[in-house]
């Protein structure tokens, strides 16, 4: 299958990935794993070290010259973070750990403001990540939770996803806008129109999203929007939440402790503005100043030629895939992005992964964090290449061998 080229240099963008140079059982790393975490890029790993090497304080409380030059790198990153999203306001802009606890504190602090009788509605693609916080919101507060099902194909159907919105009990819609095991893009602009006609506002977790194609959540019709920093070539410790701030300065702060008030006696304390309401103590800086530089590295290569780069690539493997008759496709989605589950005729997806890692390819196996998806499909687990900025189709081409290699062993 001819491979098809285009005016990005995926040379220039792996020679910056240090990790990509490495071998692995003696041959050389072919990394399919990204979905779950992708590597770093030289400028993120040097600012990190730079600034604990050279101006590393604590941030906002200081009148250092350290501590200064710290906050001033730490809010640097919440501009950039700003801008990435395409957020109006900066101030929008909230530091957490990871797209979870993003979630977890609208689960909170939003779902501190439902009325028991009230439904939060989210999907059959989700992770874990979208359904447990939800669950735990059901049990303490006595919130309905809906979820609306997909097709075999692995689409949303949004038909009956607007039936479940119908009785206008839904005040918050909790979506993904790309599956991590089928690679689903959801037509999330479509979902967030419908759920405003009835009255819901929307979250959008863009876990998987964010790092394949531009995003803007005004664009995106989005109420609160969540991503996470290590699956975006940056650290792990730090992802973003963006929240309209009509709405953040309605809720309730997540987390109590110093940084996110402004009096405190012992008989009352009152809130700090937006954003410190809701980043409590000291927070990760050296991680949201090496989020800065991923998203910084991200811009400069341009999300426009990002998303080509990875089109071509998930669109050859899906053809040299379809050409080994002892492999299975898992879904059909209308639009997917860079990344497939699949099955291989005889071989337990953990066994696949095992025999490819010994020929150096790293591979995802198993349920993905996604049981109940895995079992809507009818399995018990898949294997799952995904992709990113440095996957080659030579890359693909290797995938393919190996498992035609593991197959010859395993079937």
């Amino acid at each position: 299958m001819d491979v098809m080229t285009t005016s990005f240099d995926v040379t220039q963008v792996r020679a910056q990935f240090p990790i990509l140079k490495e071998t692995v059982h003696g041959k050389p790393l072919v990394f399919l794993d990204s979905a779950a975490s992708a590597q770093k890029p030289d400028c993120v790993i040097e600012a990190m070290a730079d600034t604990m090497r050279h101006q590393y304080a604590n941030i906002h409380r200081g009148l250092h010259w350290m501590s200064e030059r710290t906050t001033e790198a730490y809010e640097a990153a919440r501009s950039e973070a700003a801008r990435f999203l395409g957020a109006p306001d900066r101030r929008e802009v909230i530091f957490v750990r990871n797209s979870t606890e993003g979630i977890n504190l609208v689960a909170h602090s939003f779902g501190s403001l439902m009325k028991p009788g009230q439904a939060v509605l989210i999907s059959e693609l989700e992770h874990h990540a979208n359904i447990v916080p939800w669950q735990m919101l059901r049990d303490r507060a006595g919130i309905e939770l809906r979820v609306a099902p997909i097709t075999d194909d692995g689409d949303i159907d949004v038909d009956a996803y607007e039936r479940l919105l119908e009785d206008g009990r839904v005040a918050l819609v909790a979506i993904t806008h790309m599956s991590n095991v089928l690679g689903t893009i959801t037509p999330v602009r479509t979902l967030a129109g419908i759920a405003h006609r009835y009255g819901a506002r929307v979250l959008i977790d863009g876990s998987q999203s964010a790092v394949h194609a531009a995003t803007d959540v005004v664009a995106l019709d989005a109420d609160f929007f969540v991503c996470t920093g290590h699956k975006l070539y940056g650290p792990t410790g730090i992802g973003l939440l963006w929240g309209k701030a009509e709405l953040l300065d309605a809720m309730p702060p997540f987390l109590g402790g110093g940084d996110m008030i402004r009096n405190v006696t012992f008989e009352r304390t009152t809130w700090a503005d937006l954003p410190n309401k809701f980043e409590a103590g000291t927070p990760a800086i050296v991680e949201a100043i090496g989020l800065g530089a991923a998203l910084s590295f991200m811009r400069r290569i341009g999300m426009t030629e990002i998303g080509d780069h990875e089109a071509t690539v998930t669109g050859y493997a899906l053809g040299r895939l379809r050409e080994l008759e002892f492999v299975r496709i898992v879904g059909r989605p209308r639009h997917r992005g860079g990344v497939i589950s699949f099955l291989c005729e005889g071989a337990h997806p953990h066994d696949l992964a095992t025999l490819l890692d010994q020929q150096g390819i790293a591979i995802r196996a198993g349920q993905h964090c996604a049981e109940p998806l895995i079992h809507r499909l009818g399995l018990t687990a898949t294997a799952r290449a995904s992709f990113a900025v440095y996957t080659t189709c030579e890359e693909i081409d290797a995938l393919v061998h190996g498992l035609k290699r593991a197959h010859a062993i395993l079937a």
